[in-house]
């Protein structure tokens, strides 16, 4: 390795420190490691050899480990204490001598092998602290720019200075977004793949808006209001179950905030859903009839069901609102009981209240047949 170049590989070590944080010291020794496995390679294992690499002047050595003996029967790996003495006048028997070996081929083609070793180092560096900048921020919302979509519907997106990718699916039908839009997603579960980092990154996951919650709600965060359940169709709507054990706390007026702003902020982030704000209770048949609001319920009684997979009869709630209710209560497309259901975790059955007999005692048969 000329003096030139050898310089030039020392600097562009202590380039890649600063600019990658690549600690230079790490490279050097990955490439002692590696000229060293060439050598082995080329010339044998029988000199005993190690490679080193002056920090000062980047210059390649190679030396043959010889220990000091009084009577060498390993000449590959010892050397007399005669002989030493001739190498260096203050040795000692047992006493590790480092012969330089010529090897000059060896030394000339050095730089071409370390520049590779460093390419390959490097990579795999980068790979790491991608790798370890993502895993600090595993399951959490965080902010990023948006830079662009391709034609999959795939979001390209930069969460300080990491590039990556919301996949198609996991952006709700609302999120239609411009280069340098500003956004928040959750990052899930952070995974070191053999290519890249593999990490679950989402805007539909109901670990977002949990994480809205708990950013623009102090209470909730703090603990004094607790979220119990999420029920979400991304884009569309969204139930969320809340509970405190403070009886004097307005727990919808707290989540809500003052003329709506609190909730307002989080509705403008994931592009117009709607949030229901339900008050939890333990009673499922209060719990029900908040989960169905806006409806105003009338009755709710709670019945076995038919037989589920874990042949355990499922519970359900037999609800009854007025005529003019049953809209609101089912909800477009039944979105509003489809929720409504899922919050609660029971199957919701809906009915009018000014049925005639007949038909009461036709749901009543059928409800019967169901058992």
């Amino acid at each position: 390795m000329k003096s030139r170049d050898q310089r030039i590989f020392l600097e562009a070590l202590d380039e890649l420190e600063k600019e990658k944080g690549i600690v230079k010291e790490e490279l050097l020794e990955a490439v002692e490691v590696a000229l060293m496995a060439a050598y082995k390679k080329n010339y044998g294992e029988k000199d005993n050899a190690e490679v080193t690499i002056n920090r000062q002047t980047g210059e390649v050595k190679v030396f043959s480990k010889r220990l000091v003996v009084e009577k060498v029967e390993n000449p590959d790996e010892e050397i007399s204490f005669e002989d030493a003495l001739g190498v260096r006048k203050r040795i000692k028997i047992g006493d590790t001598l480092n012969l330089e070996i010529s090897a000059e081929s060896f030394k000339r083609n050095a730089i071409q092998n370390a520049k590779q070793i460093v390419v390959q180092k490097v990579r795999e560096c980068e790979k790491k602290n991608i790798y370890n900048k993502f895993k600090q921020i595993e399951k959490t919302i965080v902010s990023a720019v948006v830079r662009k979509t391709d034609e999959k519907g795939n979001l390209y997106i930069d969460i300080n200075g990491l590039e990556a990718i919301i996949p198609e699916k996991e952006l709700s039908e609302v999120d239609k977004f411009v280069q340098g839009d500003r956004i928040k997603l959750y990052i899930g579960t952070v995974e070191e793949a053999t290519k890249y980092t593999k990490c679950y990154l989402s805007r539909k996951a109901d670990e977002l808006m949990r994480g809205l919650l708990e950013l623009e709600i102090p209470e909730i965060e703090e603990g004094t209001i607790e979220i119990k359940q999420i029920a979400r169709e991304a884009g569309s709507r969204t139930k969320v179950a809340v509970y405190s054990e403070d009886k004097n706390l307005d727990v919808k007026g707290a989540c809500i905030g003052k003329n709506g702003m609190r909730i307002q902020s989080i509705i403008d982030e994931l592009r117009g859903e709607k949030i229901d704000i339900v008050l939890w209770d333990e009673d499922m048949k209060v719990f029900v009839k908040n989960a169905l609001n806006p409806a105003e319920v009338l009755s709710v009684d709670i019945i076995e069901g038919e037989e589920g997979e874990d042949k355990e009869k499922e519970k359900v709630a037999r609800v009854v609102v007025a005529e003019d209710q049953l809209s609101l209560a089912i909800g477009k497309k039944g979105q509003n009981s489809r929720l409504a259901a899922k919050l609660c975790g029971i199957k919701i059955d809906i009915h009018t209240a000014n049925v005639n007999e007949e038909e009461s005692e036709k749901e009543a048969e059928e409800l019967e047949e169901k058992e």
